[in-house]
């Protein structure tokens, strides 16, 4: 088992034990989209601590975005809610990039990028960049952020 898993399930034992409510649905909702995850496709397969990483990324980003729309509609409770459950669930992840160390990613990526073309790339080759620049993040930076660099740095 992925030990970022094993991690989850001991956390929530603990928070059971705490009776920590929101950490405890937290922790299951997590446990649960681990286990669908799991199971998705034509055979059942453990998931690795990166394929973790990537699901609970996306169930951060669910609560992000339901947190906004909440806000949106006027429940403020409900948005405050939503972004506790999307913190717990960061502590999860890798620690993000700062601005700093996504332009050296973003710069990296297009160095890697000009030596296989042998030119500067422009925003049409934004995709190989983008390609380049994921890889080296590794799950440490929002892929609007991303994009957003490599888009401001191709353009100029």
């Amino acid at each position: 088992m992925a030990q970022l898993k094993e991690r989850l399930q001991a956390d929530l034992t603990a928070a059971m034990k705490d009776r920590d409510k929101t950490r405890t649905a937290t922790l299951r909702m997590a446990l649960a989209a681990l286990t669908t995850e799991e199971v998705a496709g034509d055979v059942a397969r453990e998931l690795a601590d990166d394929e973790v990483e990537r699901v609970l990324t996306r169930e951060v980003k669910k609560r992000k975005e339901a947190a906004d729309a909440f806000r949106g509609a006027g429940r403020v409770e409900q948005a405050d809610q939503e972004l506790a459950e999307a913190a717990v669930l960061a502590d999860y992840l890798p620690k993000q990039l700062n601005d700093a160390e996504l332009a050296t990613v973003v710069e990296k990526a297009i160095a890697e990028v000009t030596t296989a073309l042998g030119e500067t790339p422009g925003p049409r080759q934004m995709g190989q960049v983008m390609k380049a620049a994921t890889a080296r993040a590794a799950g440490r930076a929002d892929g609007k952020r991303l994009s957003a660099a490599v888009k401001s740095r191709l353009t100029g």
